[in-house]
């Protein structure tokens, strides 16, 4: 990867960083979660696609991760609630609702 482009990408995802942690409805949501008894803490992936302008790539896209591994997703309902109070939309395919 380009090394200007590795260093954009760096600093996108401290700008993406900084935001979360600036949000003031993320942070009290997360207060109240610790005031009811629990521990928390938030795992974010981003996947950001790049591709030269004006150039066809051999994958259609560059894909760059802010994680190097893909682990196994699971949610449950607790989870689906918390993302709720968050305003966050997950929309379930077939292959997850028969798990």
């Amino acid at each position: 990867m380009d090394p200007q482009l590795k260093q954009l990408m760096k600093e996108l995802g401290d700008a993406i960083n900084e935001s979360l942690s600036d949000s003031e409805q993320i942070s009290e949501v997360v207060s109240r979660i610790k005031e009811g008894g629990y521990d928390i803490f938030l795992v974010l992936e981003a996947t950001i696609g790049v591709s030269k302008q004006g150039e066809k790539s051999q994958d259609k896209t560059s894909l760059v991760s802010t994680m190097s591994t893909n682990p196994d997703f699971k949610m449950n309902d607790q989870d689906m609630k918390f993302l709720k109070s968050l305003r966050i939309k997950i929309e379930e395919d077939k292959h997850d609702k028969d798990k």
